[in-house]
């Protein structure tokens, strides 16, 4: 797994996105492994740790993803918003997250049906993934506010 990569998560394709020409496009897994600069078998192991899932399955059984944007934690964050833009995607928004970490969403309804969202990884940003996680182990989604 590239250190570029490490986590990644899919939200939904929503009215943000509904003017693209990709909007309610799903994409195979080699598309966007393609597309956002990794493996299938990186997003295969994003599965495994439930941190991706498809937006469904073809009739063949191929996992099909459609979204809103793509979440990755990066530790090379000024390369890879440099990287982005060389490839054409324009910077939509950019901030800095309240643990600290900058954040840039880019772009990429040219190609994908959604953003990229980089986030810079930091210790402080670790913490929050791993608070999120720990409150999300033994959820049923029944009450959508966790507690300590």
């Amino acid at each position: 797994m590239s250190e570029r990569n490490e986590r990644m998560t899919a939200g939904r394709t929503s009215a943000s996105t509904a003017s693209s020409p990709n909007a309610g496009r799903s994409l195979r897994i080699g598309e966007v492994a393609d597309r956002v600069g990794t493996s299938t078998r990186t997003l295969r192991y994003y599965e495994e740790l439930g941190l991706l899932a498809p937006s469904g399955y073809s009739q063949g059984g191929e996992r099909r993803y459609g979204f809103h944007h793509w979440a990755m934690l990066t530790r090379t964050f000024d390369e890879d918003v440099a990287r982005y833009a060389a490839l054409g995607y324009e910077e939509a928004f950019a901030d800095r997250l309240p643990s600290g970490s900058r954040v840039v969403y880019v772009d990429a309804t040219r190609d994908l049906p959604g953003m990229i969202e980089l986030v810079e990884h930091t210790d402080a940003q670790e913490r929050v993934y791993t608070d999120m996680y720990r409150a999300a182990i033994g959820w049923d989604g029944a009450d959508p506010i966790r507690r300590g």
